[in-house]
């Protein structure tokens, strides 16, 4: 392990005195919470914030002595850290917006400004004015071992508590957090703005398949146009020619002159010729997307001495964002993909598509009859003329759901429906006089299904985040445990996207869950190989420091075949595009994509639980459970914790049916 970033700045003597400090003024029944507390602090406190005469003096101060003086101290760090943080985020959010939506952008400015950070050194600031010693002070910050353990016998203080005290980590250097800060908005405009253009793409056939203007977001809209291929009856030449297009953003090995639009000449991807000739490897994009990746791990490695307790990026995101053991979650990954009921599975893909099964319908996700794209899109019309319309009628779409119309007005004037460059995403109030953003995407001149769809998906973030902002317990609760969680909510509402729109068919509700049960399965087993991919590429990344871009490429697209040959290449096929490496949220997101599989996993469990129960009260009551851990939340929302079981026995249970 690195060495420690600052040396300490106390010696065992000037703890020992501080403890004595307290003592003195408060007691000797205070010795042992003094000694914790003093541990703490003297931990993060460094040579210029003052000397042992100074730190006594301070710990005797603002040690909290009784249980009433503690319980005021913690509501006033609440709404301090509320304060800050909020209005910090509102104006990072707000600097953003230029950058991130679409609409008329002034060229060197708004990347600028999205990039400016009003607190670069907050951290810092936070211990040198003091607030976080005396956090540190007075609150324990338990680690995951301690909260799986001990956690269910908490009261909403103890939790509070607990969550006031592990905001403040380590003193991070604003050089640092600079560093950190641009090299994630690099990457992030890396991928909002990697839009293959597909209008010279060919397939097979030399046919082109899409007006000559036309870009697709990697992957995103690259994966959904696959999608859309399964409704027409010349989709499947479309489908292995947008094959060979990931297979080229995945490798980098993409023609810049497709990317600059340099010509008209037909692109056919398979063979990686313009205009009959073949692209040499010095004129494609090449391993930048890697180069992004292995920013990021520089920056996780300089990160690593500042966190002894998780040193790696891995064990951060897993012990201290995501909070449930990485032993856990890479064995829930692998048991949702080995399965029994992946057979069955197989078989129900093979006779809905009416072929051999390829490696691109890991993507089908239409269980039920699917429309095609253009009946979608007017049905979307008809309800919402455009986002603005959408924005507009979300109240009314909430009462449709079942909220009361009071809790439908609340929440619903509370959501702005905004177009962004990139993907689809949402935003939360941090405040309350603010409300959440719903970020989506759109076709030309009206939403669209893949917009609508997204939106709804979004919703469901936004239903979460609103209810957790303002209903949770305490200020130190609000949101939800992981990322995980929210995505549960946003899956749940995407589902719904149909009913919105009326031309669900609700007459058979035991059909609709079981077209629900197997969606979810599929598309839950369709992730947990890219998460599997990140979560090895990154252990890769460590073991291999000072590789290159082109090595980590090499390394990944072999992780992402041998993650493919082990649990999918007996269904689907061989995969020359290694497809589980085309997610742009390993760019863009790091050790992300694990929450999407959680989600997938969890929201099944509370569509289950939710059977014959009232969609909106029981929404509001889960989303106000409070931030405690995923395992425990999960338990009190639905009764369980978290586990593929319940999907797969309620597929394998659709798939029975189904098929008679």
């Amino acid at each position: 392990m690195a060495a420690p970033p600052h040396p300490a700045a106390l010696t065992g003597a000037d703890r020992a005195a501080a403890v004595e400090a307290i003592v003195a003024r408060a007691g000797e029944a205070c010795r042992p919470a003094a000694g914790a507390g003093v541990e703490r602090a003297a931990a993060r406190w460094q040579a210029s914030d003052g000397d042992a005469a100074a730190f006594a003096g301070f710990c005797a101060r603002h040690f909290a002595a009784g249980d009433a003086e503690r319980s005021a101290l913690l509501a006033r760090l609440e709404e301090a850290l509320r304060q800050i943080g909020g209005h910090l985020y509102e104006m990072r959010r707000s600097l953003r917006r230029w950058n991130d939506l679409v609409g008329e952008s002034v060229a060197g400015f708004d990347e600028v400004a999205a990039a400016f950070d009003p607190a670069p050194d907050l951290s810092d600031q936070l211990y040198r004015q003091r607030l976080a010693f005396i956090a540190l002070l007075n609150f324990d910050r338990p680690d995951l071992a301690c909260m799986l353990r001990e956690g269910d016998s908490w009261d909403t203080e103890r939790w509070a508590a607990a969550r006031v005290a592990q905001q403040f980590g380590p003193r991070i250097p604003a050089e640092l957090a600079d560093h950190a800060r641009r090299t994630g908005h690099e990457a992030s405009n890396f991928v909002a703005r990697f839009h293959v253009p597909v209008g010279t793409m060919v397939d097979a056939k030399g046919k082109r398949w899409f007006e000559p203007d036309r870009a697709l977001l990697a992957h995103w809209l690259v994966r959904e146009e696959i999608k859309a291929g399964y409704g027409d009856p010349d989709g499947l030449d479309k489908q292995r020619a947008l094959m060979w297009v990931m297979a080229r953003q995945i490798d980098g090995t993409i023609p810049r002159s497709v990317m600059e639009r340099q010509g008209t000449a037909d692109w056919d991807p398979a063979s990686n010729a313009v205009g009959g000739v073949p692209v040499e490897a010095a004129a494609t994009v090449g391993p930048e997307r890697y180069r992004h990746i292995l920013a990021h791990a520089e920056v996780a490695r300089r990160f690593d001495p500042h966190y002894p307790e998780a040193p790696t990026a891995i064990a951060r995101k897993f012990d201290l964002a995501r909070e449930i053991p990485e032993a856990d979650v890479e064995r829930l990954l692998v048991d949702l993909l080995d399965h029994p009921v992946r057979a069955s599975l197989s078989a129900f893909l093979r006779r809905r598509i009416g072929r051999a099964l390829e490696p691109h319908d890991i993507y089908f996700e239409d269980v039920a009859d699917s429309r095609p794209a253009a009946e979608l899109n007017a049905a979307v019309r008809a309800r919402f003329a455009d986002e603005a319309a959408f924005e507009r009628a979300l109240p009314q779409v909430l009462r449709g759901l079942g909220f009361p119309p009071g809790e439908a007005d609340f929440l619903g004037t509370r959501i702005r429906v905004e177009i962004a460059k990139g993907s689809g995403h949402a935003m939360r109030p941090m405040l309350g006089e603010y409300g959440a953003w719903l970020r989506t995407n759109r076709l030309k001149d009206e939403l669209g299904w893949d917009g609508f769809d997204t939106a709804m998906h979004e919703l469901g973030h936004n239903l979460e985040q609103l209810c957790s902002a303002f209903f949770a317990p305490r200020p130190a609760l609000q949101n939800v445990p992981n990322t995980a969680c929210t995505e549960a909510f946003a899956f749940l509402y995407q589902s719904l996207a149909k009913r919105v729109l009326g031309i669900e068919d609700a007459a058979d509700a035991q059909r609709a869950q079981d077209v629900d049960a197997v969606a979810t399965m599929l598309a839950a087993r369709q992730i947990a190989g890219p998460s599997l991919v990140e979560l090895r590429m990154w252990r890769w990344i460590y073991a291999n420091p000072g590789a290159t871009p082109a090595a980590l490429r090499d390394a990944t697209l072999s992780i992402a075949a041998e993650v493919w040959d082990r649990h999918y290449a007996q269904d689907f096929g061989p995969d020359h595009a290694r497809i589980l490496a085309a997610y742009q949220h390993m760019v863009g997101h790091p050790l992300y994509l694990a929450d999407y599989t959680l989600g997938h996993v969890i929201s099944h469990q509370i569509r289950a639980h939710l059977r014959g129960r009232d969609l909106a009260a029981e929404t509001k009551r889960i989303c106000s459970i409070g931030r405690v851990t995923p395992d425990l939340w999960l338990r009190r929302a639905v009764g369980s914790g978290v586990d593929v079981a319940p999907l797969a026995a309620d597929c394998a249970a659709a798939l029975a049916r189904l098929g008679a």
